[in-house]
């Protein structure tokens, strides 16, 4: 099964690069034959809908309102995820949002069945490289997440 697991996110704006930060700590933890795709997503673009519509499953990690504290992070599986993108349409300097990628992806019918988003609530957006610090710990946390929901998708597929 081919996965994409896709960090979206400005490391130049502290904690909205958070999924950029966690895509580049999962280096390293799958093997090639595991026929997982990491991709640094930066800001969204269309050209992201080619790696979307090559995937069998989906996990999106990104930093999200979540009306949480600092460094909470909240797993949206399924249609789940589709409700939560659908509700929570943030206003973005970006070209495209993750909602306007779904919306390309079911029309194309290749929105994958298995797909997730991993969200994490920021400490502080504004100019930085760096992550705080309660959004750094959350970091592993969420790389575990991640593994253990790969896991869970390959166990169902066999």
């Amino acid at each position: 099964m081919k996965i994409l697991i896709l960090g979206i996110g400005n490391t130049l704006l502290t904690d909205e690069g958070v999924g950029v930060h966690v895509v580049r700590a999962l280096a390293g933890c799958f093997a090639p034959e595991d026929e997982i795709e990491l991709l640094d997503g930066g800001t969204l673009s269309f050209t992201l809908a080619g790696p979307i519509d090559a995937a069998e499953a989906l996990v999106v990690v990104d930093a999200a309102e979540l009306k949480a504290a600092p460094g909470e992070v909240r797993v949206f599986e399924g249609e789940a995820m589709d409700a939560f993108l659908a509700s929570n349409r943030k206003s973005s300097v970006h070209e495209v949002g993750l909602l306007d990628l779904m919306a390309i992806a079911r029309l194309t019918g290749h929105w994958p069945e298995r797909r997730a988003l991993l969200a994490i609530q920021p400490e502080k957006v504004d100019w930085g490289e760096a992550l705080s610090t309660k959004v750094a710990l959350a970091v592993p946390l969420v790389c575990e997440y991640i593994e253990q929901l790969v896991g869970a998708w390959r166990d169902q597929s066999r």
